[in-house]
């Protein structure tokens, strides 16, 4: 048992990205980190298991390289060697329209020739720049904000099934300004989409920043995986099978943590402690020192999403797979979310003569779906594929991993609950909240607030202590 106050200099609950990237620009900075988790191996949702030959994921099958932070944190762990650029085929996204898989346009040409939105759909962009913008203070849920400014069309081919492909969510309960700043600062700022599109790429490029649409997608030679598991091993002290029972503060300002493992209860002392795991388990630790941010966590939403992989011989499946995936708009009735083409993005990912595919079930549109038995999935992901894809023979295996809560949804209110967190930063010092609920969900989202976290504490840490 540790008994000695602030033995650590900072405790980090959580070994997913978020926790890993914070304790690692800790540990980096000269400070004594040490990470807990429940879980048997460090990643978080991260996960790449090799099977039969193949190399699938558990959760995110790849990163998008927005920010200069995700090269240099790579270069730090010492895994830039193993990094993978995807496939130029991956550049080409597929949106199922009348139930078949046609390819997103990516230039003016090719919207222009596009048989996904109607020529009248088309003919309204036109118009985008002359719609007023809302007031900045009208929070404003992205479904509405699209019918707005862009019409239906886009709305139901491709900004629904790109939020679905992404927070697994409903774009009529997630808010602009909460879960889509950067369009909604195009608007207030620009007053235009397409306007802001224009000058904002500007701005990006001062910065170094890439927009999502554009950003080149990567993983490792074995998976993303290798990324966590490179910073585990950087951060040094990560203790597994470990469950956090209770985080409190002591009378000279430093935490003690108890946790569960191996049967024993067992402390640990750290002068600060940053919450690094789902909404739920952040208010659960917290509520002793921030009830106010306990009551706004508990209100995060996660909705199931179940993660399928499946192998085919190359000669059952009829489709090129020559892209990054489709993804499956609401209003075409498809049972999956979407469904990555894996073989296709990166070398690697199947034996010579197969192909892997990694699909998605539930989410806001299909909850129930995803806790279906494992049968029941397999067989709608089959019949998705002969339908889609073109697939002429049984898989050759499925590999099934269900998240029941899966990816936290800004809805409206989200920004307000946010700062409820911020304000308990503020008032507890030395407490820090950093996950996937908190400034985007994506691995780069959590990367860049992991950076954020890690320069803030590391200079309260340094900080001169004042009476």
């Amino acid at each position: 048992m540790d008994t000695s106050p602030a033995a650590l200099d900072t405790l980090v609950v959580g070994a997913g990205i978020s926790g890993l990237a914070t304790a690692f620009g800790l540990a980096r900075r000269g400070h004594a980190v040490e990470v807990l988790d429940a879980g048997s191996k460090p990643g978080g949702v991260i996960g790449s298991v090799r099977h039969e030959g193949a190399l699938y994921e558990t959760g995110p099958n790849s990163a998008l390289d927005t920010t200069p932070l995700i090269g240099e944190l790579i270069a730090a762990a010492g895994v830039g060697a193993e990094r993978l650029a995807a496939s130029a085929s991956a550049d080409t996204r597929f949106v199922v329209k009348n139930g078949r898989p046609v390819a997103l346009p990516m230039s003016l040409g090719a919207f222009l020739a596009t048989p996904l939105f109607s020529p009248l759909a088309k003919a309204r962009l036109a118009l985008e720049p002359f719609i007023p913008r809302q007031p900045a203070d009208r929070e404003e849920v992205i479904a509405h904000f699209v019918r707005r400014r862009l019409g239906r069309e886009f709305l139901d081919y491709a900004i629904e099934p790109f939020v679905a492909g992404i927070y697994a969510g409903d774009p009529e309960r997630l808010s602009v300004p909460a879960a889509f700043p950067k369009l909604h600062a195009l608007e207030q700022r620009y007053g235009s989409l397409l306007v802001g599109a224009v000058l904002g790429a500007r701005q990006r490029r001062k910065r170094a920043e890439t927009a999502k649409n554009t950003a080149k997608s990567f993983s490792f030679r074995g998976g993303m995986q290798v990324l966590t598991d490179a910073l585990a091993r950087g951060v040094g002290r990560v203790t597994l099978e470990a469950r956090v029972v209770s985080v409190s503060r002591l009378s000279d300002g430093s935490f003690l943590v108890v946790y569960d493992k191996d049967g024993e209860t067992l402390t640990r002392h750290a002068r600060s402690v940053v919450l690094a795991v789902p909404a739920g388990e952040a208010a659960r630790l917290a509520y002793p020192l921030a009830p106010e941010a306990t009551l706004a966590l508990q209100e995060i939403e996660y909705p199931p999403v179940t993660v399928v992989a499946t192998a085919y011989h190359r000669e059952d499946v009829t489709h090129p797979l020559d892209g990054f995936g489709f993804l499956a708009p609401r209003v075409e009735h498809r049972a999956v979310l979407g469904t990555l083409f894996s073989s296709s993005m990166f070398d690697g990912r199947a034996p010579e003569g197969q192909v892997l595919l990694t699909s998605f079930v539930g989410g806001r549109r299909n909850p129930e779906l995803a806790l279906a038995e494992d049968a029941t999935i397999f067989g709608k992901i089959a019949a998705e594929h002969r339908s889609l894809l073109g697939v002429r023979a049984p898989a050759l295996w499925n590999a099934l991993t269900r998240w029941p809560r899966a990816i936290p949804q800004y809805g409206p209110g989200h920004l307000d609950r946010i700062a409820h967190v911020a304000n308990a930063e503020r008032a507890v010092p030395g407490l820090r909240f950093c996950a996937n609920y908190r400034g985007g969900v994506s691995a780069g989202d959590c990367i860049a607030s992991a950076h954020a976290t890690a320069e803030s504490l590391g200079a309260w840490l340094k900080a001169p202590v004042t009476a």
